[in-house]
């Protein structure tokens, strides 16, 4: 007992050494969203993995529905420094969900890649009991100053990908998790919801509620999830290239239908839609099909069941346009072997033009082809444009247009595209004499007839 108290008494006088280390792969990232109406400024936490300054943030930290030509003026603030330095934003890779920044020349030297505390090839990796340790840090009216969390291991599981979940809070979001050697074990995931129930006074039978701590997580994927995909650096602040299939929907298989498939011990994601002229298609694959493997290997077994979707879309997401992927699909009672040829993705929503009209109060943005999708359009015909931001109390709102709303005419014309659009929206602005313009949108199933009075 005496010896036992001894060595955790060396741990934790070696724990500040440690620390002062390895809080130097941590920093802070803000960033301005700059909207037609607002400059929005956002704190995000990242990690440090290279000597050229590469930051990886989570995929949460930038709303994917924002144009990167949105946000800018990105700063990187090592923590207790209420200083920060400019930095440039490099992408999102599809794969990892990660977001990429870089940090400027004259910061490096005050950074170390969370790389240097890898452990050695060949130890083994963080399991049940195990101690570790964590980095949060505190908002920027506390100079983003660091602190430290601590935990045991609790559970290891593939949520799909492999993922400790401690007794207790042990990083922020993001930030490194370490073991009682300083070795660097993972790296902070989204934390999990817990659900309470609320007594009052007026409700003795209680409520449940769930609350979701935002600045700390139980949860880290452990280093082997992280280590091998740090240098996925994007091309392009858009993630291209992109692999897209064109199966849309995909769903768990339901447990009864595996039961009576006798497929108890595999996962399959069942797809509800083949898209219109996706690689999918091409290749034959229909709507009922049940995914069970893909290039030759079976799905794993996953709970929850949903987690097989993730699990596949990360492995389109490993591909390239132009490869080739097999798919063993369950088709009725017959098993197929599909041979697809994966495509580049198609324009996305947050690479699609934009333009704010002043004059009445909203910003037009293209139509593309996931808009059709979730549309249930053809997505052969694009046409049209989408609704994308409308200014509270403007003419537009004050007419009942709604952000998603699909404009298919302008004053009894149909618009055939985005720059036809612009064309005559921009002529509506810059006619003095006019007073009023006529869009009809398509909202959901419904169809309207929105007259807007021009101020």
């Amino acid at each position: 007992m005496a010896a036992a108290s001894c060595i955790a008494g060396a741990r934790a006088a070696e724990l500040p050494a440690l620390w002062a280390e390895r809080v130097k792969c941590t920093v802070a990232v803000e960033y301005v969203t700059q909207t037609e109406l607002e400059r929005r400024p956002t704190v995000a936490y990242g990690t440090v993995v290279d000597s050229q300054g590469t930051i990886i943030l989570p995929s949460a930290a930038i709303d994917l529905r924002v144009s990167p030509s949105q946000i800018r003026d990105f700063k990187v603030y090592v923590p207790g420094d209420p200083e920060g330095t400019p930095a440039e934003y490099l992408g999102r890779d599809a794969y990892t969900g990660w977001h990429f920044v870089r940090a400027s020349a004259s910061i490096r030297g005050r950074l170390v890649p969370v790389t240097a505390f890898a452990a050695p090839d060949g130890a083994p990796e963080t399991g049940l009991a195990d101690e570790v340790w964590g980095i949060g840090i505190r908002n920027k009216d506390e100079d983003f100053m660091p602190y430290i969390l601590q935990s045991r291991v609790a559970l290891v599981q593939l949520l799909p990908q492999r993922t400790a979940i401690a007794q207790q809070e042990v990083a922020g979001p993001g930030l490194p998790v370490f073991d009682r050697d300083g070795r660097f074990v993972g790296l902070g995931a989204s934390s999990f919801g817990q659900t309470f129930l609320e007594f009052s006074g007026a409700d003795r039978d209680g409520a449940p509620i769930m609350l979701v701590n935002l600045e700390e997580s139980s949860a880290f994927l452990v280093a082997s999830e992280v280590l091998p995909y740090v240098a996925r650096i994007p091309k392009n602040v858009f993630g291209r290239p992109l692999a897209w299939l064109g199966a849309y929907g995909l769903e768990p298989m339901d447990r009864e239908v595996a039961a009576f498939l006798k497929l108890e011990s595999h996962s399959g994601a069942v797809v509800s839609e083949v898209l219109e002229g996706s690689p999918a298609e091409k290749a034959g694959l229909k709507a009922h099909d049940i995914i069970l493997g893909v290039d030759g290997k079976p799905l794993p077994r996953f709970r929850p069941d949903r987690v097989v979707v993730d699990y596949v879309e990360r492995l389109i997401a490993a591909h390239s346009p132009g490869e080739t992927m097999m798919l063993s699909v369950l088709r009725g009672s017959d098993r197929i072997e599909l041979k697809v040829l994966l495509d580049e993705e198609p324009r996305l929503v947050r690479e699609a033009d934009r333009m704010y009209f002043e004059k009445i109060g909203f910003s037009a943005r293209e139509f593309v082809y996931g808009d059709a999708v979730a549309r249930h359009s053809k997505t052969s015909e694009l046409s049209g444009v989408v609704a994308h931001l409308v200014k509270p109390n403007g003419p537009a709102d004050v007419a009942g247009l709604r952000p998603d709303d699909w404009i298919k005419e302008i004053d009894g014309a149909e618009v055939p595209d985005f720059a036809s659009a612009v064309k005559r929206l921009s002529d509506i602005e810059k006619d003095p004499a006019r007073t009023e313009t006529v869009f009809l949108v398509n909202r959901g199933s419904e169809t309207a007839v929105l007259r807007i009075k021009l101020r």
